[in-house]
């Protein structure tokens, strides 16, 4: 595969290349070749045209990962227009915060958001669009009315003929173009709008081709888009570089339950697997972990001769797990629990972590796994720099910072932010904190925002703590907050456990106290916890599965 340096360009001859190949398929549902999506793309074309958009407006879109989604993206960067995804998971005022803040003229919606938003508090839009069909939800121009209305006979007047792969020419892109309006998950408050340039688009999709798309991905393959796609991950991963490449890309249209994701594995069988820690350790603890934590398994694991053939089977029936077909699983997005890590590579499984934020379009860091060193998130990636703002980087954790190609324009409508977040050589200042090894490997520690104080002016970072609570008995998910000098630990028990067990709530509050002793005992005497209290709802998570512990700390 070429590296590319024109996003549209590269789409364009894609899809001519491979115009009679499966390109979008809606799990279970649809599929669009490529020749259907580069006829739905110019009927998408013909009514910005009738409708009055010009180059570089904005056109949003919220709906549930689908076929007729992604078509409506790929329209509007080829159209020359400006994209705003917006996450379906974002509530009704959220996204009309979103539409109003990004000047959207029109907004392409899924049969989930269209019952929820409400036009009139999105007074400069112009029309509303339903995704699955075109169809006008809302329309207040009579030009986008007239386009729709008569779209057949104006498609057909444009091609009396045929519509043919000559005919497929799409607007040509610059590096420092604004492609993209990414409103992040707004974990803390209102979302900002990231200016993804059409430079970072290039920068994540041909260190993919480099990395992967020349040895593992090859056209015509499978990719199962698992994440949001108005994500940057989910986004350039599994749906950018797919789609230039002539790779078959399905998408999981409902909200993917442990048991649907299993399926779409073994069925689809993808070339990659792009996913996030809560999928893999959901896979591990509750098919894996209860096979091999018995008495009989802990045997033959600790005899020497023997354990290596049983770590085999025990990776090859992992890696069946994920459709026995990827060449590895590339994870993101959050930190993945160290007990699960620790239980991956010593099997030997091809895993490995990756890092990134929406910022960066979304990437920072990777490594292969051949070269992945365990607890890290890999080395920056080419084209991009990355130091830790620290006396010792190696040692004593400081902020991460980067610069490079991936790096975005700043934030939309807001100055203040864009220079609090780059500085005025170009660095990205991330919020992360971190440390790196000699070798360039990043080890994430904690978020620099989520860092508490101890009694004696100590560092705390909570994820560390969450981490060991996590791998603990009964324990689901946690948050560990701080009231005054002392330290909490919010925990989401296995509920469906406990009730197989016929645990009380009373069992459960002792559990977690001989949970708090065992986990003290591992803790220095600064960040200890003074108790944990049981919490019955699952916390409230990002797209990207991550917790707002911002909504807890009053708790």
């Amino acid at each position: 595969m070429k590296l590319i340096d024109s996003f549209n360009q590269t789409l364009e001859s894609s899809i001519v290349e491979h115009w009679n190949y499966d390109a979008l398929t809606d799990y279970k549902g649809v599929t669009l070749q490529y020749n259907d999506v580069a006829r739905k793309i110019v009927k998408i074309h013909i009514m910005f045209e009738q409708a009055g958009v010009r180059k570089g407006d904005k056109i949003a879109l919220c709906g549930r990962n689908s076929a007729h989604w992604a078509v409506a993206f790929l329209a509007t960067l080829s159209y020359g227009a400006v994209a705003v995804p917006i996450l379906h998971e974002f509530n009704a005022e959220q996204i009309h915060n979103i539409v109003n803040h990004s000047e959207a003229r029109f907004l392409f919606v899924g049969d989930v958001v269209a019952k929820t938003i409400d036009a009139s508090k999105m007074t400069a839009l112009e029309g509303i669009i339903y995704l699955p069909d075109l169809s006008i939800f809302v329309s207040r121009s009579d030009k986008l009315t007239f386009a729709r209305e008569h779209l057949n006979e104006l498609f057909g007047r444009k091609f009396p003929k045929k519509f043919s792969p000559e005919h497929v020419k799409y607007y040509h892109d610059s590096p420092d173009e604004l492609a993209i309006i990414n409103y992040t998950s707004g974990t803390t408050g209102f979302s900002k709008g990231v200016m993804i340039p059409y430079r970072a688009i290039m920068g994540n999709i041909n260190f993919i081709i480099e990395y992967l798309g020349n040895k593992y991905m090859t056209p015509h393959c499978n990719m199962l888009s698992i994440l949001p796609m108005a994500h940057m991950y989910g986004m350039a991963v599994e749906f950018l570089y797919p789609i230039c490449f002539g790779i078959h890309i399905f998408f999981l249209t409902r909200l993917p339950s442990p048991a649907i994701i299993a399926q779409a594995f073994a069925d689809i069988k993808p070339a990659l697997v792009v996913a996030v820690p809560l999928i893999i350790e959901k896979i591990i603890r509750k098919k894996v972990f209860p096979k091999i934590q018995n008495n009989r398994m802990r045997l033959l694991l600790n005899m020497p001769v023997i354990s290596k053939k049983v770590k085999e089977k025990i990776c090859e029936q992992v890696y069946e797990a994920f459709g026995g077909n990827a060449y590895e699983v590339i994870i993101g997005g959050a930190a993945l629990n160290q007990e699960v890590e620790r239980f991956l590579n010593s099997i030997e499984f091809p895993y490995t972590v990756g890092y990134g934020t929406t910022e960066c379009a979304p990437l920072i860091a990777y490594s292969d796994y051949h070269d992945y060193a365990m607890g890290s998130c890999g080395v920056a990636v080419k084209g991009m720099e990355v130091r830790i703002l620290s006396s010792d980087p190696a040692h004593v954790a400081g902020e991460i910072v980067t610069r490079g190609q991936n790096v975005m324009l700043g934030y939309y409508k807001n100055e203040e932010a864009t220079n609090e977040a780059i500085d005025k050589d170009g660095w990205y200042h991330t919020g992360d904190l971190g440390t790196m090894d000699v070798e360039g490997n990043i080890f994430i520690r904690g978020r620099s925002k989520n860092m508490l104080l101890g009694a004696n002016g100590q560092n705390v970072y909570p994820e560390e703590i969450e981490d060991k609570l996590n791998s603990m008995a009964m324990v689901s998910e946690s948050v560990v907050i701080q009231k005054d000098d002392k330290f909490i630990g919010l925990v989401h028990p296995d509920y469906d456990e406990a009730h197989h067990m016929g645990f009380t709530t009373e069992d459960l509050e002792n559990i977690m106290e001989q949970n708090r002793q065992e986990l003290n005992a591992q803790l220095p005497a600064y960040c200890k916890l003074t108790s944990i209290v049981l919490h019955e709802e699952e916390f409230a998570k990002t797209p990207k599965k991550s917790i707002k512990r911002y909504l807890y700390q009053n708790v």
